[in-house]
């Protein structure tokens, strides 16, 4: 499938996965607008995607403030004239027991997991419908989620990564007679900035197959859903078998 011309909203697009995205679509050919709270990133960011500027365009800002998403979704408008792909990747994950968790610990995860994802979507899906087509792929969350693991409380991650999960499956039904296709990554842990290397020895053990995922296998995830167009519902895991069962 080839990705020139089409527009792509990357939300977290200034680090880590986001980014790589970002970076591997206007390599063939797309144009993106990405999302993050540190303008001086972003900037950077974009710069390095494309040094003319002419295929990356960037707003920053708080995901979970719909003002926002309006501005996200209108400035892909208004420089690439259409919204193809939306790749809802923004997330904050805090492991901790669950009675430890303290009223900002939920606000702030909740906020950006679950209305971060209800407000650009719902902005993303109105242009879709529109011209009846597009995609939505939304990072989830395995084994946290879906395949709890001892070692790592995070009923947070579970409420709100879990939550998309069945957003992604009423969604592709809801619009998959509207020419949308609605899908989900659900990574395990992947080896980004945020896991200082004294941290790798034990995560790579929360995996069945013994190491941490790289951000290339979930970028190649992206691209095969981006690619697949008989494909909707799925939530397609690049976790290393965490979701497979107990180990």
């Amino acid at each position: 499938m080839s990705f020139q011309g089409k527009v792509a909203v990357i939300t977290g697009g200034s680090s880590g996965i986001g980014k790589a995205v970002a970076i591997e679509l206007v390599k063939q050919g797309a144009a993106v607008v990405i999302n993050g709270r540190r303008e001086q990133a972003l900037i950077e960011a974009a710069k390095e995607m494309d040094p003319t500027g002419e295929r990356v365009a960037y707003v920053a800002g708080d995901i979970s403030d719909p003002k926002l998403a309006e501005r996200i979704i209108a400035e892909g408008l208004s420089r690439f004239g259409r919204i193809d792909t939306l790749v809802n990747n923004a997330g904050i994950f805090v492991a901790k027991p669950f009675t430890d968790y303290t009223a900002e610990d939920f606000e702030s995860v909740m906020s950006t997991n679950v209305a971060g994802f209800f407000h650009i979507t719902q902005r993303a899906l109105t242009e879709m419908t529109k011209v009846g087509s597009g995609h939505i792929v939304t990072i989830t969350a395995s084994g946290v989620a879906e395949q709890p693991i001892k070692a790592v409380p995070a009923m947070l991650a579970a409420i709100s990564k879990g939550g998309l999960t069945a957003a992604t499956k009423s969604l592709a039904i809801e619009y998959a007679d509207k020419g949308i296709r609605v899908n989900a990554v659900a990574p395990g842990v992947i080896k980004t900035p945020m896991h200082p290397v004294e941290t790798h020895e034990f995560l790579d053990k929360l995996h069945p197959m013994g190491r941490m995922g790289e951000v290339q296998d979930v970028v190649n995830a992206i691209l095969y859903l981006e690619s697949a167009p008989f494909v909707t519902g799925e939530i397609l895991h690049v976790d290393g078998g965490q979701s497979a069962g107990q180990w």
